[in-house]
């Protein structure tokens, strides 16, 4: 595997804490996080990546998210206020600003992206959303309100994160994979989608589906339990369709008082009628 020119030195400015008091160091550090963050603005640098020989088809580029952790530690406080709203935060992760010509979407009302992520053509973002340093969001995408699209978080082709959907990121520990929705998934509103769960190509869940490392998962299609392993993450697989259910607690108290515990539940796999019932999303790119 080729080492990236920028690989080193971030490695080696991350790893000696004094970068950040040293002034001459100071200057060298920040040129190297400088050109990792135009990189991940351009698409060429990514947290994670594709990467068939992977257990998970990803890999992770731990260096990468030391970069970003890297820009937090050097920068310093600056006043970022613009159209009479005051915004104080680091001077190394302002507000990304686009141009027509970078042919994307920023519905007025709210939105924010932040510097060191990578927006591709076509991509909608209706307001108020939120998308942080170092998520990567893929071509026809669109980030619905109330959407948050959190570090390193890698989106795909055309998903559409509907409002008030929530992906979480993982930036630390830096060697732990990112949230990462496939192409073409549809994550209804109000769902959350966190710590390194993978939703693959085509999946679709329901509106109020929670993911985490923790949560099984109860394939009725198939007859198995999706769970994370100590190696891997969660991973939804292509195509499945999960809705919000629960389990019975079947000892002590829990079946005494008739509890149940939250389940999502694979009910399907996607076909032409589901495809025909998210065939809308593209009227609204």
């Amino acid at each position: 595997m080729n080492v990236h020119p920028l690989q080193r030195a971030i490695e080696h400015y991350f790893s000696h804490p004094e970068t950040a008091t040293d002034f001459a160091v100071q200057a060298k550090a920040l040129e190297s996080f400088f050109a990792l963050r135009t990189a991940l603005e351009k698409g060429e640098l990514r947290s994670a990546e594709p990467d068939a020989a992977s257990p998970t088809g990803w890999r992770v580029n731990a260096w990468v998210k030391q970069g970003i952790l890297l820009g937090f530690r050097l920068g310093v406080l600056t006043d970022l206020s613009s159209g009479g709203l005051s915004f104080i935060d680091k001077n190394t992760y302002p507000a990304r600003v686009f141009a027509k010509e970078d042919g994307i979407r920023v519905v007025p009302g709210g939105s924010s992206v932040r510097s060191g992520t990578y927006v591709a053509r076509s991509v909608v973002c209706m307001p108020p959303m939120y998308i942080n340093a170092g998520a990567y969001v893929d071509e026809g995408t669109m980030v619905d309100s109330h959407a948050l699209v959190g570090s390193c978080a890698q989106i795909g082709k055309r998903v559409h994160l509907s409002a008030a959907a929530q992906i979480g990121g993982v930036l630390e520990p830096v060697n732990a994979s990112p949230v990462i929705i496939e192409d073409d998934a549809l994550v209804g509103g109000n769902t959350g989608v966190y710590e390194g769960t993978i939703v693959r190509k085509g999946a679709v869940l329901a509106p109020g589906t929670i993911l985490t490392r923790g949560t099984p998962v109860y394939d009725l299609v198939r007859g198995q339990v999706l769970k994370a392993t100590p190696e891997t993450p969660l991973i939804i697989p292509e195509g499945a369709v999960v809705v919000p259910g629960s389990r019975a607690v079947t000892r002590g108290n829990g079946a005494e008082w008739g509890l149940s515990l939250y389940a999502p539940v694979i009910v399907k796999y996607r076909d032409e009628k589901t495809d025909l019932s998210t065939a809308l999303e593209d009227l609204l790119r």
